[in-house]
């Protein structure tokens, strides 16, 4: 497959997964976005320039995660090797739950597919699939590629995603810790087997979450319940499981937002005043907590390229 552009930009957006009971299968984009500019060079090199999260944190090379998908996505689709010249504004908040790593992996792949001549050599299973392939799992990929709220599984023909109604009046506000968390611990403390009567109660409410994501947000309390994650990992995030506990204990709905240890808290109506109320009596910016109120992306990744000097027409993924 040859080249067809040689500068391209890309915009993807936050994710929180799980929704507190849709565990490893639901997720919500956010409007808070990574912005990736990548320029093909005639020479063998690799620049790499970070500025936000994760600036002199981040490999830049080669190893870099974005340079790692878009590198893997060109060799997929037969396109010739280049040096590359990637710039990286980074505004996701890095280990905290906010799908750093996925937005990432999503901007590289569709980075790559933006400089084909043929984009639609790629369709949108296709970036779903090699997003997982790194990713491990759907939860986060699928909404930073198609926007909105998603359901994601794996079938024996590969990983799958469907959009989910999100009632306009429902916001998402992510209450932001200083304190960082591998998902790699946040998963380790997670059992191998749980009680069947945990079971039976998440999967119900991941069922009413559906329903109240919707069409009735006055149900969301309820529907955000989980057994399944949540408290087994308050150990290693006991900032946040406390803070989860107060906001519920209001009559709020708060969730970890995917491996933590940032808090999701959705909101409709006065709730959101409420929310504030509460806020200022339990969240001091002195201990390290940033209150953020994105508003919910509804166009997922974005990729445009560049000809002449200017961006022509942006085009959001659907239909995986």
């Amino acid at each position: 497959m040859q080249l067809g552009a040689d500068h391209v930009l890309v915009r993807v957006p936050a994710t929180s997964a799980n929704l507190g009971p849709g565990f490893d299968a639901m997720g919500l984009a956010l409007a808070l976005y990574d912005d990736l500019e990548v320029e093909l060079l005639a020479s063998d090199d690799v620049v790499v320039e970070v500025e936000g999260q994760g600036a002199g944190e981040v490999p830049l090379g080669e190893e870099h995660l974005v340079v790692r998908a878009l590198r893997h996505t060109l060799e997929l689709a037969g396109a010739p090797r280049t040096g590359l010249r990637l710039r990286c504004v980074n505004r996701i908040p890095h280990a905290r739950g906010l799908g750093s790593s996925s937005a990432a992996v999503v901007s590289g792949i569709v980075a790559a597919r933006a400089l084909l001549a043929d984009p639609h050599v790629l369709d949108a299973a296709a970036v779903l699939r090699i997003a997982t392939e790194f990713e491990g799992h759907p939860d986060n990929a699928a909404p930073a590629i198609r926007g909105g709220a998603t359901l994601a599984w794996v079938s024996g023909a590969g990983p799958r995603a469907v959009d989910l109604d999100v009632d306009e009046r429902i916001e998402a506000t992510v209450l932001v810790p200083d304190a960082r968390l591998a998902t790699s611990r946040a998963r380790g403390v997670l059992p191998a087997e749980v009680p069947h009567g945990d079971a039976a109660f998440t999967a119900g409410r991941a069922g009413l979450l559906v329903e109240a994501l919707a069409r009735r947000p006055e149900l969301l309390l309820d529907a955000t319940e989980d057994r399944l994650h949540q408290d087994y990992r308050a150990s290693v995030m006991a900032g946040s499981a406390e803070l989860l506990r107060a906001l519920r204990a209001e009559g709020l709905a708060a969730t970890i937002s995917g491996a933590g240890p940032t808090v999701l808290v959705l909101t409709a109506g006065d709730g959101t005043g409420r929310l504030d109320a509460v806020l200022a009596d339990l969240v001091d910016d002195v201990a390290g907590w940033r209150a953020l109120r994105p508003g919910v992306d509804h166009d997922g990744a974005v990729a445009r390229r560049v000809t002449g000097g200017a961006a022509d027409g942006a085009s959001a993924w659907g239909g995986v």
